[in-house]
């Protein structure tokens, strides 16, 4: 899957999975299970040796997520408006975005497991890498929509967005202002401008993600329900937190929300 189907199916999982019809449910989690596959065939291109420096390093796993992010579709207020006409508010409208995101990271950790079948330590690994870039993904979109959502968007430039995104998503928090603070020492990958700080807290990130879970499926070959609870309360646990932040934001603009009404 090119990184351009994988944004598309991305996007697709994320609106089925907000709403209600068990079908449209289905078929993200379909869409999830073909975006950890792809992912994981990406992963073990190489071998076994790159499979073991994705988990273990996080160094490929972090660059892997800093091409990816600039290609994560965020809708903005008026799309979102359009999409859900019933949020009849902010507060309702990001219940939606939440239970969707909740929804899709449950629905990948869901489907970890099956490479755990095979008699390839590297394919274990593999999958749970994937794993955590998808869920990664999927947390950075719910991160950037819910800060539309609140009227508080990243100012900058669409790399500068990216990257404040990014930070927020490692740090586990919203922005503290609508004026990017970082990157710090600028470095551009992808067309993404990271500083050595972000780079280090991403990878902080990604490598603890992936290191708890490995060990879930080893013993009894239990990972898929596990992954899905762990993924279920962990996501659920971050929009938390950056809801409570975006609250106690006061510099959304007057009306922002009355000016993204559907026509």
């Amino acid at each position: 899957m090119s990184p351009e189907a994988a944004a598309e199916a991305l996007a697709s999982m994320s609106r089925e999975m907000e709403e209600g019809s068990p079908s449209s449910r289905r078929r993200a989690a379909r869409r999830a299970g073909a975006l950890v596959s792809s992912t994981v065939r990406l992963l073990l291109r190489g071998g076994a040796a790159t499979a073991r420096v994705t988990w273990v390093g996080g160094r490929a796993l972090t660059e892997r997520l800093l091409q990816t992010a600039p290609r994560i579709p965020v809708r903005d207020l008026a799309t979102l408006r359009a999409q859900h006409p019933k949020a009849g508010d902010a507060e309702a409208l990001a219940d939606l975005l939440v239970a969707g995101a909740v929804r899709a990271s449950a629905s990948v950790g869901a489907g970890v497991g099956a490479a755990a079948m095979l008699p390839v330590p590297a394919a274990m690994a593999a999958e749970v890498a994937a794993e955590t870039l998808v869920v990664a993904a999927v947390e950075i979109k719910l991160i950037a929509e819910l800060h539309q959502v609140y009227g508080v968007p990243a100012g900058g430039s669409p790399a500068q967005r990216t990257a404040a995104y990014v930070n927020a998503w490692a740090d586990r928090r919203g922005l503290a202002s609508v004026t990017p603070s970082h990157p710090v020492g600028v470095a551009a990958v992808t067309g993404l401008a990271v500083g050595t700080e972000v780079r280090r807290k991403v990878r902080k990130r990604l490598t603890r993600s992936t290191l708890r879970k490995l060990p879930t499926l080893f013993p009894l070959l239990v990972g898929a329900g596990l992954g899905a609870v762990l993924n279920r309360r962990d996501t659920r646990r971050l929009a938390s937190r950056v809801r409570a932040d975006l609250r106690r934001r006061t510099d959304a603009v007057p009306g922002y929300w009355a000016a993204a009404a559907p026509s």
